[in-house]
């Protein structure tokens, strides 16, 4: 049993860092239900979906004992196809479909599957082969077929998992391909049982003195409220402060989904009726969408952002992390002030 637990990894959503699957073999469905109810990628080689439903009985039967339905399984066709062996791995994938699997190709990229048949068979994913993620930092060409496998992938409406990762300069390569999901040893549970993702690698700007320093310089401490929030509540929060120039909108996962300026918001209040209008329905009514830049944004550039909407000029800009998590506020006028003075120095 320890030897199938060891043989499980975890896919992992590059964006939240959560695992949103397990990746295992068919001999270790039973082990991997101790590890929660996540989606199953099970690899299944071509040849076996070639010969018929009854290679495929044990497949279900293992399925069956272990609760699983088709539609929690992503099975991943591993191996090539011939010319004459087409239109019986179209009907066998058919098949399966019905059944409810979804269906992925793994090896892209090192694998000779035919791309106009993974095209005509809609795959829900394509599985980047480890050797091409491997060599992709320091082959050009490799990284090339993984950009052409991704354009694929986005042309047909599949995801795309980056496989075998093991260091940050794969890591980054993946990211910049805009991959996702991924796997790998370096994505693996550490000691806590948890998975640790790093931490997108800073672009070098070579000029980035000019652009002034990173906004998270003047991060100040945002009045967030649940996107639910009604407009009473914010009324609320801006009367415990006179300071406070703006309310923010967040989820459940503290990510902004609407900002409240101040004075446009009590404006709305203003007239004769505003608070019979607006005072019990949601704030987020009146909101604008949040003016979002990651923490490492040169000044300059949160500046320029500020100024796309002239009527929006000096909002507060809300600084997120890289989960997209609202980490506070950036006031216009603190960055104006700065670049100014370091232009005059």
């Amino acid at each position: 049993m320890l030897a199938q637990l060891t043989s499980i990894t975890p896919v992992v959503d590059l964006d939240t860092g959560g695992v949103v699957a397990l990746h295992t073999p068919p001999d270790a469905i039973d082990a991997a239900r101790q590890e929660g109810m996540l989606p199953l990628l099970l690899d299944l080689p071509v040849r076996v979906v070639l010969n018929g439903s009854g290679a495929l009985a044990p497949l279900h039967e293992a399925l069956r004992r272990s609760g699983r339905r088709p539609r929690e399984v992503i099975l991943v066709l591993r191996g090539g196809c011939g010319e004459a062996e087409r239109r019986l791995l179209t009907v066998g994938l058919d098949g399966l479909r019905a059944i409810g699997y979804l269906l992925a190709f793994g090896g892209l990229g090192s694998e000779s599957m035919p791309p106009d048949l993974i095209a005509d068979a809609s795959p829900y994913l394509l599985v980047l082969a480890a050797d091409v993620v491997g060599r992709a930092p320091r082959d050009p060409r490799r990284a090339a077929v993984a950009r052409s496998v991704v354009t694929m992938a986005r042309g047909i409406g599949a995801h795309v998992l980056a496989q075998g990762v093991e260091d940050e300069p794969q890591l980054d390569q993946v990211r910049a391909w805009g991959v996702r999901l991924a796997e790998g040893p370096l994505l693996a549970p550490g000691r806590d049982g948890r998975v640790h993702v790093p931490l997108p690698t800073p672009p070098q700007e070579p000029d980035a003195a000019l652009l002034g320093p990173r906004v998270q310089e003047f991060l100040l401490p945002a009045v967030t409220l649940p996107e639910q929030a009604t407009a009473e509540e914010v009324i609320e929060a801006f009367g415990t402060e006179p300071s406070i120039t703006s309310v923010i909108l967040v989820d459940d996962y503290q990510r902004p989904k609407g900002s409240l300026d101040r004075s446009r918001f009590l404006l709305s209040f203003s007239s004769r009726f505003g608070h019979a209008l607006h005072g019990r329905k949601p704030a987020l009514r009146l909101a604008d969408p949040p003016r979002a830049v990651p923490k490492t944004t040169p000044a300059i550039a949160a500046m320029q952002v500020a100024g796309r909407d002239s009527t929006r000029a000096y909002d507060d800009l809300v600084v997120t992390d890289e989960l997209n998590r609202c980490m506070g506020i950036v006031r216009v006028s603190d960055l104006m002030r700065r670049v100014s003075a370091a232009r005059a120095s």
